[in-house]
């Protein structure tokens, strides 16, 4: 991914500055940098206050999507360490992060865990522009802006802090867009690599604002309803009627990061909440799940509503049409060589079983 060229800046370095990436400290120091200028608009930025943004940027793919982020990363542990000290919640906004953690930043523990993201990425992601791996060394220079690099680095007892270099202030702010995207971009790469059966990386390293309405699926699973009549909750064995039931993400939403039809069943409203992202036991439940999408694909297709929603069915590797001329235990082999690779990668990632 190119990033845009200015010939007063020295852009090629800034290109460069994931080459080599052994961690992830570097992508999230730029993405923080990157937001707290577009946030204040000042060149000069504490340190502290970034390292803090670090933690909430790398909060939700950590705790809510679980997503490893390789052996030798120490932001991982801790996050996940300053995670059991607030006992904030694992979906915790960034706003609520920042707050709590710059509250609580006089705390010998919390500010002992964020130290240690201090002391190596202010200084190692200016090595595009200047090559030493000294600190004072590194200070020293980058206040004379060598090879016009991106910020200084001001250090003493009582502050630690940044200063932009004004020459990249408005490229940074153009092209700020653009930058976020190049690192998260390269962030998938790393991370790819460190989960590489994880499913749609790409949408996990955010926390979206809003979960898309499942209002498609709705009304499948009502036209259904409609024509045979109550289901059976396959979990709980409950009646479920018409517009009176919830959609459940059999294998969770956190792990496969989609709504797609063939992994959404009718459920009780009390499932949702007490299994909410762990994992249903395949040898329980899988044959009941199997049976009702079966029964359900069936249906619809033979009263000849609109199929669009039924694409969802060609990622199985199917049409719709060749999946209901499956024989049933075709069809339940098919889901078993489905969902039990995801549910083993999910256990392996830490998801919990749920046993209704």
């Amino acid at each position: 991914m190119q990033l845009p060229q200015f010939e007063q800046l020295t852009t090629g370095c800034l290109g460069r500055i994931f080459d080599k990436t052994v961690a992830t400290y570097k992508y999230f120091w730029f993405l923080s940098l990157m937001q707290e200028h577009a946030r204040t608009g000042n060149l000069r930025m504490d340190v502290w206050e970034l390292v803090i943004r670090m933690v909430a940027n790398a909060w939700y793919p950590i705790h809510y999507f679980r997503l490893s982020f390789g052996k030798s990363d120490s932001l991982f542990e801790i996050v996940t360490e300053l995670q059991k000290e607030t006992n904030l919640p694992i979906d915790a906004s960034q706003k609520i992060i920042i707050e709590e953690l710059r509250g609580r930043l006089g705390e010998p523990t919390i500010r002992s865990r964020l130290r240690v993201l201090t002391l190596n990425v202010p200084y190692r992601f200016l090595r595009p522009w200047i090559d030493t791996s000294d600190d004072r060394e590194m200070i020293r220079r980058s206040q004379t802006l060598e090879n016009s690099c991106l910020y200084a680095l001001y250090k003493d007892r009582s502050s630690f802090y940044i200063e932009l270099n004004p020459s990249w202030d408005s490229y940074l702010h153009a092209h700020y867009g653009i930058l976020v995207d190049f690192t998260y971009w390269n962030l998938t790469q790393f991370l790819q690599v460190r989960n590489p059966n994880v499913p749609a990386i790409s949408n996990k390293l955010i926390k979206p604002e809003t979960r898309t309405p499942l209002t498609a699926q709705h009304r499948y699973w009502n036209t259904v309803m409609q024509i045979v009549g109550p289901i059976e909750c396959i979990y709980t064995g409950r009646q479920l009627h018409t517009g009176e039931y919830e959609l459940d993400h059999f294998i969770p939403w956190s792990f496969v990061s989609h709504d797609l039809l063939w992994n959404l069943v009718p459920a009780d409203g009390s499932v949702n909440s007490s299994k909410s992202d762990r994992l249903p036991d395949l040898e329980r439940y899988l044959p009941k799940m199997a049976h009702l999408q079966y029964h359900a694909l069936q249906t619809y297709l033979k009263a000849g509503r609109d199929s669009r929603i039924l694409e969802d069915y060609l990622s199985l590797g199917h049409t719709p049409r060749e999946l209901v001329l499956m024989d049933e235990d075709n069809f339940l082999e098919l889901y078993k060589r489905t969902f039990g690779p995801m549910d083993q990668i999910a256990l392996n990632m830490g998801f919990e079983n749920w046993k209704g």
